[in-house]
């Protein structure tokens, strides 16, 4: 008896109905991406409901996602989840799906002279290294725009984003990577008592003009304040399994084993080796590369070409669960390849939940990514949860 919960990390399907209040009124990651490329071919998700989930939003003019209709009879439950919480980071949706509420959100820190001079101070006396950058940027840019004044002076590229983060990018024969994440655990220490997200090791190699971001990065989270699901699960004796960067985001508690993989490819590797060899328990996943290497640097070529790798896995994947396991499929937040900006887009989430075992259902509209949390709490006979209404 097993549970698998994949996050697909930014594949947001329709802003929220605050979206505006974040800037990201009429985004849309799955329905604009598809619209850019003149359709995606996703046949595994479709059948599972996928496109069954836009008429659900009642958005006008309505949102479909081209290449994907609905289907008459999907073989998986089908819903949206409306998030709660204050943000549209990383942590914020990774914690509310585990059960939590994130009131009030974390702490951003400004577009210009983003970190306070105390906090600077503090941080340069502690790491004996100056800092440059202050700044929200796209990584990929300020190591293009800062690169190679690192080099020459050993000084840190720290920058922010429209997130709850402090990022820290260094070069690796500059600042080898195990340095590197020593400077990340001062930084985040100094930004506890402001209540920021995450703080983030972006080491990267080459020369200038040719830097390359390496997958050695890591995220120190900070730490939340109540029980995850994951926690509460290993509290039972029920072991929890987690993939790619989701050790990092929940600092590393409730967690029975980890694999920090670095991409899609390894992590859905994982997934499938762990699915065939444990007999019960949650596996967690996070696959990063929607995110991270296309909705950031608004590709929607690559983004729709990365999901269609993830639906033909996906295809192989299903056969293996069994009548008494539960896949869920998710995502954290938005990240609109076609927006404006380069930041992270306030949207529902699709929810889908294949059960072989089980009749399919609409899930309808969740109010609360928590609702996955209180549905695995249910799954697996814990008691329930603060928070969410199980759909289990």
């Amino acid at each position: 008896m097993k549970a698998i919960l994949i996050i697909l990390d930014s594949v947001g399907i329709g802003a929220a109905p605050d979206a505006a209040e974040y800037g990201d009124a009429g985004s849309a990651t799955l329905p604009h991406l598809a619209a850019a490329v003149g359709g995606v071919n996703l046949p595994t998700m479709q059948k599972m409901g996928l496109g069954n989930i836009p008429p659900l939003l009642h958005h006008r003019p309505p949102l479909t996602i081209a290449g994907v209709p609905p289907v008459e009879k999907p073989i998986a439950s089908y819903g949206a989840m409306r998030e709660m919480s204050d943000g549209k980071d990383t942590i914020t949706g990774h914690w509310e799906i585990a059960g939590l509420e994130v009131d009030p959100g974390f702490h951003n820190f400004p577009f210009e002279n983003s970190f306070p001079p105390d906090l600077i101070a503090a941080f340069e006396k502690e790491t004996g290294r100056k800092l440059i950058g202050n700044k929200a940027a796209s990584g990929t840019e300020i190591i293009k725009e800062l690169g190679e004044e690192h080099l020459q002076t050993g000084a840190l590229i720290c920058y922010t984003s429209a997130d709850s983060v402090f990022q820290i990018a260094a070069h690796e024969e500059i600042v080898p990577v195990p340095e590197l994440y020593r400077y990340c655990e001062i930084a985040r220490r100094l930004c506890d008592p402001l209540r920021v997200g995450r703080v983030i090791a972006r080491p990267f190699i080459g020369q200038p003009g040719s830097f390359k971001r390496t997958e050695n990065r890591k995220d120190f989270a900070y730490l939340p304040d109540e029980k995850t699901i994951l926690e509460r699960l290993t509290e039972k004796g029920i072991p929890v399994y987690a993939v790619g960067k989701i050790e990092d985001i929940y600092a590393h508690r409730g967690i029975t084993e980890s694999v920090h993989t670095g991409n899609n490819a390894d992590s859905q590797a994982l997934v499938e080796k762990w699915t065939k060899e444990k007999d019960n328990g949650l596996i967690i996943a996070n696959f990063i590369d929607y995110d991270m290497l296309y909705g950031h640097r608004r590709d929607a070529k690559g983004y729709a070409d990365s999901l269609e790798k993830t639906d033909q896995w996906l295809a192989n994947y299903l056969p293996l669960l069994g009548a008494d396991d539960m896949l869920i499929v998710t995502a954290d937040h938005g990240n609109d390849p076609t927006f404006q900006g380069t930041d992270h887009t306030r949207e529902y989430v699709p929810l889908l939940v294949y059960q072989p075992g089980e009749p399919v259902e609409n899930l309808g509209v969740r109010k609360g990514f928590y609702d996955i949390a209180q549905s695995l709490a249910r799954y697996f006979s814990i008691p329930a949860l603060p928070r969410g209404a199980s759909f289990v």
